[in-house]
């Protein structure tokens, strides 16, 4: 599946319409030095991209190191930040949960009829090894 995902999001044209909540995040394996393409989906805020996840992958970019992005078909760096306290990954998670239904329910979030997270389920995917990372594309 990331297979096609990424291929889609390659293809001039289909890139925009599959990338409005998707980016390709390039990131080298620490002990593999191998390239990895992750698509994950984004949610804007300002100028930033936000990306929760608890994907082992996450343990190879570290802040402060550019990394290689794919945004809407073009490829760009990115300034990264990931956050791991307790109050950053909560309050991103709850961003993206109200933002998307479904990145709520794949990370087991409930939300009440308003669409508010659940704060004990945030707090829960915090437990279960959450991040939250931030990029800034230049």
């Amino acid at each position: 599946m990331n297979l096609l995902i990424r291929a889609l999001l390659r293809t001039p044209g289909l890139s925009r319409l599959v990338g409005g909540r998707l980016v390709t995040l390039y990131v080298f394996g620490r002990k593999s030095k191998r390239r990895y393409a992750i698509p994950v989906v984004y949610l804007v805020q300002g100028d930033d991209l936000l990306i929760g996840t608890s994907s082992a992958w996450m343990h190879n970019p570290r802040t402060g190191e550019p990394v290689a992005i794919r945004l809407k078909g073009k490829l760009r760096q990115a300034d990264i930040h990931i956050s791991t306290q307790d109050t950053d990954v909560v309050s991103a998670y709850a961003c993206m949960a109200r933002a998307n239904p479904t990145f709520a329910k794949f990370n087991k979030i409930r939300t009440d009829e308003d669409g508010e997270p659940d704060r004990h389920d945030l707090r829960l995917a915090w437990l279960s090894g959450a991040r939250a990372i931030r990029l800034t594309p230049r």
